[in-house]
């Protein structure tokens, strides 16, 4: 891949814009994805679309990048989430590190951490 922060950036564009299959493309049949509602995982670009349906049900969120680096093989992706309900009340209002894995340009694993504990604090 060429350019992992345009990547990046471009991928929580269509994120915000609600543009699910335009990300699916991206990720491998097996990716590992966290579910940031519940705290465990879904699996395969199926989980993740059932996943976000549903999340887009119930909120309405707004994720900005802020920091994107590449250590190790992992893109640490520092954001700005802000979290509404449908009738939009805040819910949320937070840092939080995301981080990617990359295989042959498509996502193979998903996770977020709060930005403010240390690394016990993983879901990925």
């Amino acid at each position: 891949m060429k350019d992992v922060s345009v990547f990046i950036q471009n991928l929580y564009q269509l994120f915000n814009d609600r543009k699910i299959e335009e990300i699916i493309v991206h990720m491998d049949e097996d990716v590992k994805w966290a579910n940031g509602m519940k705290g465990d995982f879904v699996y395969g670009p199926e989980g993740v679309r059932e996943y976000w349906t549903r999340q887009f049900e119930v909120i309405s969120s707004n994720v900005k990048p802020l920091t994107i680096e590449v250590e190790s093989g992992v893109v640490k992706v520092h954001v700005h989430q802000v979290v509404h309900d449908m009738n939009g009340a805040l819910l949320a209002d937070q840092l939080r590190d995301h981080f990617f894995r990359l295989k042959d340009d498509k996502i193979i694993e998903f996770g977020i951490r709060e930005s403010d504990i240390d690394d016990a604090g993983w879901t990925f």
